[in-house]
């Protein structure tokens, strides 16, 4: 009897321990749980991603900047595509020098993601090239800082038409080379605002769900080809120049003050976890230090709970941006 009461203690003591281990594992997280582990257990990029064709949109500044980065020093080939063809060239010109890609491994390729009509022969241009596209990685849009009420509906096109139809066009045209392939990796830079809503941000979050429910459904519709990959990356907020290019108030207005942004994620750790991701084949990823990361749960498993705490988040984030401040500086972890 002893020694049965012994065993049961030594049992219930060893769950405590490990349910102690995963807490502080998850206070000190910057993804998912699931991410992590396969950060820690999972394939690697360098061994899932090397020689692959990857087409990167947004490629000119902020994570598909450092995503062109990290994928030419693992050895994919690149096509990289913005609107802004002399800072592709730079960001080829570095990739270059950091890797040992050829000139012909690395294509810069011009993109606007609100001309649709372009879509098809962009994608025929690398398909020219390289012959063929393993990974689509959408990483192009704008975010957003103002309120609906001073907001003009415009804006509010705009938003979709880049975040949401130009990336839902984009990807039909190189779906198609993938269905023929019966394989292929589809990538999509979502956000946390994908799966929470926030002040400041209510187009930005529009098109953000909007993207979160097309490719959730997109997925569905793939059963027959289990070799093409629906991947959605949740971002919290970045070390990026996304905040120096946001949507404002009226489409011809800029913000005037990105703030300081030392306090966010840095881009390298970001893009590091989007590769995991990708090598992984993750459905879904969230990519953020707390509290946003903690809301996604909120949001997920006691959404009452996730209102209340936003509501208190929202209202800070409002003053932030009304006093010149980074609408996330004063609740964002610090990186030491």
């Amino acid at each position: 009897m002893a020694w049965g009461c012994g065993l049961f203690l030594a049992l219930t003591g060893a769950a405590l321990l490990v349910l102690i281990v995963q807490v502080l594992r998850w206070l000190r997280a910057d993804g998912d749980l699931t991410l992590l582990w396969a950060e820690w257990r999972g394939k690697k990029p360098e061994n899932e991603l090397r020689g692959k064709v990857v087409w990167v949109t947004g490629a000119s500044s902020g994570i598909g900047e450092e995503l062109a980065y990290q994928l030419s020093k693992i050895g994919a080939l690149l096509a990289i595509s913005a609107r802004r063809e002399d800072e592709l060239e730079r960001v080829k010109k570095k990739c270059l020098q950091i890797s040992s890609l050829d000139e012909k491994d690395i294509l810069v390729l011009r993109l606007d993601l609100t001309d649709r009509s372009s879509h098809e022969a962009a994608t025929n241009s690398v398909l020219k090239h390289f012959g063929k596209i393993d990974v689509l990685v959408n990483n192009g849009g704008r975010s957003q800082r103002s309120l609906f009420v001073d907001t003009n509906l415009d804006v509010y096109s705009a938003i979709i038409e880049l975040n949401y139809l130009g990336t839902i066009s984009l990807t039909k045209h190189v779906l198609n080379h993938m269905i023929q392939r019966k394989k292929g990796k589809i990538v999509t830079v979502s956000s946390v605002m994908g799966i929470m809503g926030a002040p400041l941000a209510s187009g930005y979050c529009a098109s953000k769900h909007a993207l979160q429910g097309f490719f959730n459904s997109l997925r569905t519709e793939l059963t027959d080809y289990p070799e093409i990959s629906i991947i959605n990356i949740c971002p919290g907020p970045v070390q990026s120049k996304i905040i120096q290019n946001v949507f404002t108030e009226n489409l011809a207005k800029s913000i005037e003050n990105s703030g300081d942004q030392s306090h966010k994620m840095p881009t390298d750790r970001c893009v590091r976890l989007t590769l995991v991701s990708t090598a992984n084949d993750l459905k879904e990823a969230w990519i953020s230090d707390h509290p946003y990361l903690a809301v996604c749960y909120l949001w997920q498993y006691a959404p009452t709970w996730a209102w209340w705490l936003m509501n208190r988040m929202g209202k800070r984030r409002i003053q932030n941006f009304k006093s010149g401040i980074d609408a996330d500086a004063s609740y964002s972890r610090k990186k030491k």
